[in-house]
């Protein structure tokens, strides 16, 4: 496990995350093709928001489990609150340079989630300790 720090593009917001190296990333749904948005799983336990809090706000859609945050400043999202995992945290596009030595990207159909999740057999899982 290393510690990985990101955040969003005007610095509002920072976080840090106790994640491997070597990441297990999704190219999923609508909205994170729009957004060219790759997202690794992490358990609430190892993410912590540094600062920004008062400078979020959340889109939500359809099932309005998933909470995508994004900064007001500078509209980023640097990390969000998935469908799939709701006990946990996603993040990669603003993570700093420097910690991350590999990246596996696996496609999710998110268009067709309920089938997906049935499907992947290792997702849930990923935002437990």
């Amino acid at each position: 496990m290393v510690k990985h720090t990101g955040g969003c593009h005007c610095g509002a917001v920072r976080f840090e995350v106790w994640s491997s190296p070597d990441l297990h990333v999704f190219h999923c749904c609508s909205i994170c093709t729009k957004k060219q948005n790759h997202h690794f799983i992490v358990p609430k336990s190892h993410f912590t928001l540094l600062q920004g809090l008062d400078n979020l706000t959340t889109y939500t859609f359809n099932t309005h489990v998933a909470k995508h945050t994004f900064c007001k400043t500078c509209g980023v999202q640097s990390f969000y609150t998935p469908r799939s995992n709701p006990d946990g945290y996603v993040a990669l596009h603003c993570l700093d340079p420097g910690t991350v030595q590999s990246v596996t990207v696996e496609k999710f159909c998110g268009e067709k989630w309920e089938e997906s999740m049935q499907a992947h057999k290792s997702i849930r899982d990923m935002s437990k300790p």
